[in-house]
């Protein structure tokens, strides 16, 4: 996890930059004074990063799907779904509570990091235990082996350089990258050599164990920060005053996004749970990729921003905007070239997902832009709200996937998570509306025109796929992307001049940051 500022005492000074490892910080790129040009040059880091991470995600992900069967991703997501659980509901939320104190925030680090290393022993402890009857509640004893093998996952995680907080809080995201990437390659390079060996789950379980580990190593290698064993649990306390709310959004969070996980692999069995996390990763990666992106820079910068309203509403409608306009046009080309890229890829074993596919891309939609508020509410130290917001979500997904999912299977579990999102996400923009003092149509144009963009873009795809060709082939399916860029772009130059949608200057001005 990122995180990280701070300026320090000489002693801890010494700590946090010791000669030792000066070589090593100062082969980095080094941020910029300004608040813009930090949150540009990050943008850009967390941007690079998220594309390498997601193409060797995808390429990961096609080889590994090519060899593997729906059955073996099923297993994995159970073992992933028994360590979530786990992890999720002891959350501390001292991460989050770190970047978002105004003060320094070093003197919480060693307490910090000693209850995070008391937890994933435990944690430990305790998966490798309730391994038998996790396997027993998912009617897949296949999985106990494995999920008691991936709680090494949890102790490298616990262990890691607490230090590494500091690249998000002071949006020092070039360290960040080489952070996080050597996990991803480690993940990449073992999964691939893996499977093409054993081709059998394990790639995967290898893959994802190697990424921990090189991530651990690489913590302490790239942040000079040594953590050390605190007694002092006061500031422990203190963080988690904070930590609470965070503690509370992530089993929300947890309930929302992986219940249907749960549900489908308990209800349906490992295969359909293989179907449906495969249709949930790619229907949703790229376009909450980018949100994402834009949101770990912008908590910081929100976070600095707290106690000037009219910066924060201009920032934060900024931030709308360019989420819009790039994350819609992706959900718009996954919904409509589904059946072509899994067909294609994956192969004819995956094509019972392609409904599921389209109908979460609609999510896409949704969750790019209800993405964008959660990271107002932290910023200005009001966690709580999207705390509340969370839960209405959980109670309608609660209602709802039982029915949808017993009539139409994954299908139904997908139109479940589809609607219960599009109601609260609703309410939460009206909140942050609210809280920023935005107007409702500065907010609701910002949504509006790049979906009306998106409708006509794919329009055509969809009459070409239908009435000339039949069955496309890789080049027909890049030709598509191409046509389908080509228009949205034209459709917005257009805005450009008639509407003043003035999203160039918005990428200008983020450029010129750098």
């Amino acid at each position: 996890m990122p995180l990280r500022g701070v300026a320090l005492t000489c002693e801890k000074s010494q700590r946090l930059h010791g000669p030792s490892h000066r070589g090593i910080v100062n082969n980095l790129a080094k941020p910029g004074e300004g608040l813009s040009q930090r949150v540009a040059r990050g943008g850009v880091w967390v941007f690079a990063l998220r594309i390498t991470q997601r193409a060797f995600g995808l390429i990961r992900l096609i080889i590994l799907a090519r060899v593997l069967a729906p059955h073996d991703f099923g297993l994995m997501g159970i073992a992933l779904l028994t360590m979530a659980t786990l992890d999720t509901f002891s959350q501390t939320g001292f991460q989050t509570a770190l970047i978002q104190k105004k003060d320094n925030a070093d003197a919480y680090l060693d307490a910090a990091w000693t209850v995070l290393v008391l937890r994933g022993l435990l944690l430990f402890a305790i998966l490798f235990f309730i391994a038998p009857y996790a396997a027993i509640f998912f009617r897949a004893s296949q999985a106990e082996p494995i999920i008691q093998v991936i709680g090494l996952s949890v102790l490298l995680q616990a262990f890691t350089n607490i230090g590494v907080i500091y690249f998000q809080k002071e949006l020092e995201f070039n360290k960040q990258f080489v952070y996080q990437l050597s996990g991803t390659l480690a993940d990449f390079i073992v999964a691939v050599s893996a499977v093409l060996v054993l081709r059998s789950v394990w790639a995967l379980v290898f893959g994802l164990v190697a990424g921990n580990a090189a991530r651990f190593i690489a913590s302490y290698l790239i942040h000079p920060y040594r953590p050390h064993f605190s007694s002092d649990l006061g500031k422990a306390k203190e963080l988690f005053r904070f930590g609470k709310w965070i503690l509370g959004s992530s089993i929300l969070i947890f309930l929302i996004t992986q219940g249907d996980d749960i549900f489908v692999g308990k209800l349906l069995g490992a295969t359909m749970l293989g179907f449906y996390q495969m249709a949930y990763i790619i229907s949703n990666m790229p376009a909450t990729e980018i949100t994402h992106v834009i949101s770990q820079v912008t908590f910081p910068a929100y976070s600095k921003l707290q106690d000037s309203l009219p910066k924060l509403r201009e920032a934060y409608l900024k931030v709308l905007q360019l989420t819009a306009f790039l994350s819609f046009p992706i959900a718009g080309l996954i919904f409509v070239l589904a059946p072509d890229f899994t067909k294609i890829f994956l192969g004819e074993k995956w094509m019972p997902m392609v409904p599921a596919i389209q109908v979460l891309a609609l999510w896409g939609f949704i969750r790019s832009i209800g993405a964008t508020t959660g990271s107002v509410f932290q910023g200005i130290g009001k966690p709580g709200i999207a705390t509340k917001l969370q839960f209405v979500q959980l109670i309608l997904l609660a209602m709802l996937i039982y029915p949808l999912s017993i009539r139409w299977g994954i299908l139904g579990t997908s139109l479940a998570v589809v609607v219960s999102a599009l109601i609260t996400n609703l309410i939460s923009s009206y909140m942050v509306v609210k809280v920023t003092r935005c107007e409702i149509w500065n907010f609701s144009r910002m949504i509006v025109l790049p979906l009306i963009n998106v409708a006509i873009m794919i329009s055509p795809i969809f009459i070409l796929k239908t009435y000339w060709v039949n069955s496309a082939g890789i080049l027909e399916f890049f030709l598509f992307i191409v046509l389908g860029i080509l228009i949205y772009f034209g459709l917005t130059c257009l805005l450009e001049r008639s509407l003043n949608y003035r999203i160039r200057s918005i990428i200008k001005e983020s450029l010129a940051s750098l």
